[in-house]
């Protein structure tokens, strides 16, 4: 018995895998692109399922897609999600520009199962068919650039987040420990003002803390935002009377680890300053 099936598309026949959920447009681009072996990860086919998922409600919501081939899809999708089809996702992370063979991977895949679960062989493209269906009312030039926020989005929640949060507690431990150790604060390679090892390494708790609140101000489990726990310097005009950004620092240790705002600093005040007089031609 074959160990595949033939599938075909307006270049012509392709012989697929008999038991893949791809199809030919796959078939092709694993042809086409075997150029890193490097695939795609989990949170990214996760972002796909999600996706496909969330158009095929909506178009059962507007009656643009039949109930009982949105159900399918809709359970399809799901096990996208859960990881029950990553096998089915071969593709190199490097292919066409806008990701159509990515796409065109989960619509296969996704319609594929849909038929199953109805009843249907792999390969019949029908009832559910990976363009008219899970792909209806999309692009690749939306899907993709959609999936690569979301991963982020989820990268960024489940592990970004959780790895800063575990080191800052690991150096807000030490800095409590260190705290009795004096040593000879560095400038320019020179012994300066004495700081305790404690301060130092608080100073590098503040900036991981500073790191965890810059994406969380986006997330959906966003804390308050830095401006909210700062605390306003009234003696300085500049604060009070221009209702400028100054602001004392949650730590004063933490400047001192990174020249990074003074940088921000001097690039907007490059950007703010007026210009000479202009030259006529």
């Amino acid at each position: 018995m074959a160990d595949f099936r033939v599938e075909k598309d307006f270049l012509g026949e392709v012989k697929v895998p008999k038991d893949a959920y791809w199809g030919v447009q796959t078939q092709r681009a694993i042809e086409n692109f075997p150029i890193s072996g490097i695939r795609f990860g989990r949170r990214f086919i996760y972002a796909l399922g999600l996706i496909k998922m969330a158009c095929a409600q909506t178009n059962m919501e507007l009656g643009l897609l039949d109930g009982k081939i949105g159900k399918a899809t809709v359970q399809a999708c799901q096990e996208v999600m859960d990881g029950k089809l990553d096998a089915q996702f071969p593709l190199d992370i490097f292919q066409t520009g806008s990701g159509t063979s990515t796409n065109m991977n989960a619509n296969e895949v996704i319609a594929n199962r849909a038929n199953e679960i109805l009843g249907h062989p792999l390969g019949e493209k029908g009832p559910v068919h990976p363009n008219d269906h899970v792909n209806m009312g999309q692009s690749s030039n939306d899907v993709i650039p959609t999936a690569i926020h979301v991963a982020a989005l989820l990268e960024i929640d489940h592990g970004l987040l959780p790895a800063l949060r575990e080191l800052e507690d690991s150096l807000a431990k030490k800095a409590k420990e260190f705290d009795p150790i004096v040593k000879a604060g560095r400038t320019h390679l020179m012994d300066a003002t004495p700081i305790r090892l404690g301060q130092e390494f608080s100073g590098y708790q503040s900036q991981i803390d500073h790191g965890i609140r810059r994406p969380s101000r986006n997330s959906p489990s966003a804390g308050p935002p830095l401006a909210q726990e700062s605390m306003p310097i009234r003696t300085c005009p500049a604060a009070s009377s221009r209702r400028s950004a100054v602001r004392r620092t949650r730590n004063s240790a933490s400047p001192r680890i990174t020249l990074k705002p003074r940088r921000r600093a001097m690039r907007w005040s490059k950007r703010a300053a007026p210009s000479g007089p202009s030259r006529s031609r």
